[in-house]
């Protein structure tokens, strides 16, 4: 009897296996066959290359999505410009949740904006929206000036000493100080010391193992059954360190009625039901510390990861064309010039040239290289006859769209000038989507582009940057890395001007 029920469940667990498989087939969906157990992941190839597989395969099928599996649960893949602007703006009452893994009992600091769903995250994006308005921008304006002001010290010794660095690292430096900066009111001090402990939980949240890509990716793909068993995916260090910093921070301005007008103290606000911008209270249920803890993290690593990536890609470019280069540091130039020399909030946002190569670097490495949507109710796709069912997800392979020939011809060559205004009118709107698009794009776009420009302004102004033996003009990406990340650094060499 015992082997007959060994047989049985054997025989149960493979027929669910096949059915599954058979999910985009029984539904006339194109799709490239899964392999068990792990569907068409791959753990040694980065996620961004493994959907573009995926994405060029089933492209020219003429459908507007089709089928990728994620261990044995089916994904759509977006194929079509048209639907991607319907799932994320058109149709976005039926894909307004991300479909992330947080578990808010056992891991307090993932349930944070970007994994928030439905009434609770539409409420809490409401309330945060304040912090990224051009106002607020302008007043963190001069701290963020501060900061660059010591990277361009920093630079300048190690341009004294040799000038190869690691630019991933030394840009990450110099986000995490900003960021510490303007959300938690601390100097971090990471641009003088490479192991302060802001820096070192920085690199701690994204050193990802190939265990631990495993784990994140059983836990995005099994989201009920790893809520039931309490899977918790932050690293208890990192996440009493930042519990910690928070708790202190609240607790230091609270008692000493300190108001700094930035980040965290909007978030206090928010706890304390207290007038915000528009001197009303703040509607609705208070942010408890948990909360607020959820959110200070995600604007720390999200601000200082993909701005550090963009603006290190983009230096990368720019030492392998020096041409260009010089074009940038011209446009830098040229504006100062008309603002008398002055690093100021308005001359930033007119170096339009500045901005063009960070958007074609955003463009080439997007820092997020996928985006995903969740069906939150049954859902007909138009001209398909196939409806997506509520619970399963879509996918947007960004990298793929990015490096598409028929939106960007040439895609492996870097030109800034694809983002000038007439070619940018040419293009599909969703044709660049590093920040995501609709009502759940990126909330801190706008400060993370201030700071890449300052960034990149400062450097340009001051460094001529080539390109060093250590890094190779072929690039090969971490494999488990959420942010797109290049194997070995970005190792640049620096000539001061």
């Amino acid at each position: 009897m015992f082997i007959l029920f060994v047989l049985l469940t054997v025989a149960l667990a493979i027929y669910w296996v096949r059915r599954k498989y058979a999910y985009w087939k029984h539904r006339g969906v194109p799709y490239v066959a899964p392999s068990f157990p792990v569907g068409n992941l791959n753990q040694t190839r980065s996620l961004a290359l493994q959907m573009q597989d995926v994405y060029v395969k089933l492209k020219d099928c003429g459908r507007k999505f089709g089928g990728v599996f994620f261990f044995v649960e089916p994904l759509a893949i977006i194929l079509d410009l048209d639907f991607a602007k319907d799932v994320f703006v058109k149709d976005f009452q039926y894909f307004h949740d991300r479909g992330v893994y947080s578990n808010e009992k056992a891991d307090p600091i993932t349930a944070h904006l970007v994994t928030m769903e439905g009434t609770k995250w539409r409420n809490l994006r409401a309330k945060l929206t304040p912090t990224f308005t051009a106002g607020k921008m302008k007043m963190m304006f001069p701290t963020i000036i501060g900061v660059a002001e010591e990277f361009r010290k920093c630079m300048q010794v190690e341009a004294k000493n040799g000038g190869v660095v690691d630019m991933k690292e030394f840009v990450a430096r110099f986000t995490t100080d900003v960021i510490g900066t303007c959300a938690f009111g601390l100097d971090c001090n990471s641009l003088k010391d490479p192991n302060a402990k802001f820096r070192r939980m920085g690199r701690k949240i994204f050193t990802i193992t190939p265990r631990i890509f495993l784990r994140r990716m059983f836990c995005l793909t099994f989201r009920d059954l790893a809520r039931f068993l309490n899977f918790r995916l932050s690293d208890p260090e990192v996440s009493d360190f930042f519990m910690n910093v928070v708790r202190e921070t609240i607790e230091f301005r609270e008692r000493n009625k300190i108001d700094r007008d930035d980040f965290m103290d909007l978030l206090i606000k928010l706890k304390n039901a207290d007038p915000i911008d528009n001197g009303t209270p703040a509607k609705l249920n208070r942010l408890t510390f948990n909360e607020i803890a959820a959110q200070a993290f995600v604007f720390f690593i999200a601000g200082f990861e993909t701005s550090s990536a963009a603006m290190s890609f983009c230096l990368y470019e720019l030492a392998q064309n020096q041409e260009i280069q010089d074009k940038a540091r011209k446009n830098v130039q040229e504006v100062l010039a008309r603002h008398e020399g002055k690093m100021t909030y308005e001359a930033v946002h007119e170096m339009r040239y500045i901005e063009n190569c960070i958007n074609e670097s955003l463009r080439k490495y997007p820092p997020v290289t996928n985006i995903l949507r969740n069906t939150s109710k049954d859902y007909h796709v138009p001209d398909m006859n196939v409806t997506l069912e509520k619970g399963y997800r879509v996918l947007l392979p960004v990298y793929a769209i990015h490096h598409d020939a028929r939106y960007y011809p040439d895609p492996e060559k870097y030109d800034p000038d694809r983002f000038s205004p007439e070619e940018t009118a040419k293009r599909h709107q969703m044709a660049f989507v590093p920040f995501g698009d609709g009502p759940r794009i990126c909330i801190g776009m706008r400060f993370g582009m201030m700071q890449a420009r300052v960034g990149l302004a400062y450097l340009l102004q001051n460094f001529r940057f080539k390109l060093s033996p250590k890094t190779s003009r072929q690039l090969e990406f971490l494999a488990s890395n959420a942010i797109l990340a290049s194997k070995g650094g970005l190792w640049l060499h620096i000539e001061n001007l």
